[in-house]
């Protein structure tokens, strides 16, 4: 027979479940605010607009860098706050990253760097360090049901954008400048904008295929996230987007009718606007571009040759020249995997491709639900975009993105709240040891 302490008590017992109520609430605000400050250290900020113009607010650039730069830190402290005891959850998928930032280190000690490369290396190599701690100190909050960690995304997310969306209705001349929606308040390319725009678009719309999200809800989001992503003219965001919902949405096609259905009728309705609407697609496809500008991706080929025939050693080739800021000779190379291969070499991009299949082969082997099906559409979203975009082997948004889905597919901790763990003498008392003593017998404890 065990009788709890706190069954004599009703009013203590009480005031104990509130108490622990509001340290679980307080906890999960915290959490919100240090994947709020991760999610601002990848907003890149730039002194000028995407196409060099005046920026609409005078934001000077060093202020801008400094909020963007300055809120991993914070991040750090943060989470170090929530999570006193420092405890952490074993991952491979961050392991993976961990291994990431020992071969950035040793190539950055086994190369020779001028100046200011070497110290542009070493602020890299410790943000990357910054950006894995951070994470690793999140992941007692990994696997929650109620998807905390989900619902901190879309609300940075859907700050970001009502942002711009702000700008456009304030200054639309400026917002879209050169034809594409970006951001003028704070300088957001629109391939970012894009970016944010086509992750909420999917996050949503899979919650609400699963069930986890009421459709006026949705319909509110799916709206403006569709002409918004429409009006950034950017073609690699909606490709992954769509890859991603038909992968998510098929991991639940036996599983909910509502899949079924919605997919029907997107096929109808993709059948029929093909048939009508062949010519107003292709020409916002094309973009005003000829044929070799399609070809040649936009310019990215040419810059991807030369970091392929660049000269190298063999240290090179296999570690790379260190963290860079992804760009070549002053060029973008827009690639992850040539990015990573200048970078970390051959061991960078194992590195990279074992991550994504990690998630890939975690994911098959989850049960049937939102988690799986949100990490599938992440994962096949960073995977797609990764052949035009950086990010994977790099504190960015797309790295932060593949950890959002590492966390959906952990195992849930058996009814436990790593918010509420506080010490011993917090916990509720019982009489079972007084009560009932459950050792060996007194001739097996002195046996041999």
């Amino acid at each position: 027979m065990a009788i709890a302490v706190s069954a004599f008590n009703p009013r203590r017992a009480q005031v104990r479940r509130r108490s622990a109520a509001a340290r679980e609430r307080w906890a999960r605000i915290r959490v919100g605010t240090v994947w709020a400050l991760l999610v601002l250290n990848v907003l890149t900020f730039y002194g000028v607009t995407w196409d060099n113009q005046k920026l609409l607010l005078p934001i000077p650039s060093a202020l801008g860098k400094l909020v963007a730069q300055g809120a991993l830190p914070l991040a750090l402290l943060m989470a170090m706050t929530v999570n006193r005891r420092l405890v952490i959850r074993p991952n491979v998928f961050l392991g993976l990253i961990l291994l990431l930032v020992v071969e950035a280190a040793l190539t950055m000690l086994r190369h020779e760097y001028v100046a200011e490369t070497l110290f542009g290396t070493i602020f890299r190599t410790s943000r990357l360090a910054g950006f894995a701690a951070t994470l690793w100190l999140l992941t007692p909050w990994w696997g929650r049901r109620d998807l905390l960690l989900v619902r901190c995304h879309l609300t940075a997310l859907g700050v970001i954008l009502g942002s711009v969306v702000l700008g456009l209705l304030v200054a639309p001349s400026h917002a879209l400048e050169g034809g594409r929606l970006a951001g003028a308040l704070w300088p957001i390319p629109p391939t970012q904008v894009a970016h944010y725009d086509a992750v909420t678009l999917g996050l949503v719309a899979l919650l609400w295929l699963s069930g986890r999200l009421s459709g006026k809800i949705a319909l509110a989001v799916v709206v403006p996230a569709v002409a918004m992503l429409f009006m950034t003219h950017t073609r690699t965001a909606l490709f992954a987007m769509v890859l991603g919902l038909v992968v998510g949405g098929l991991s639940l096609f036996a599983a909910r009718s509502r899949v079924r259905k919605a997919f029907l009728t997107v096929g109808l309705v993709v059948v029929v606007g093909g048939l009508t609407l062949a010519g107003v697609v292709t020409h916002w496809l094309v973009r005003g571009q000829d044929a070799q500008q399609l070809s040649a991706l936009t310019g990215r080929t040419t810059v991807w040759s030369l970091v392929l025939n660049y000269p190298r050693t063999w240290f090179e080739t296999a570690f790379g020249f260190g963290l860079s800021n992804n760009s070549f000779n002053g060029l973008p190379i827009d690639s992850n995997w040539l990015a990573t291969y200048h970078d970390q070499g051959l061991a960078g991009i194992v590195l990279c491709a074992a991550m994504v299949l990690f998630l890939l082969i975690t994911a098959y082997f989850q049960p049937r639900g939102a988690p799986r099906a949100l990490a599938l559409f992440l994962v096949v979203y960073c995977l797609v975009a990764s052949f035009t975009e950086t990010g994977l082997s790099q504190p960015s948004d797309y790295l932060l993105e593949m950890a959002l889905a590492a966390s959906l597919l952990v195992t849930p901790l058996a009814g436990r709240r790593p918010a509420v763990q506080r010490p011993w003498r917090d916990q509720p008392v019982t009489l079972r040891p007084m009560l009932t003593d459950t050792r060996p017998p007194l001739a097996e404890r002195h046996s041999g």
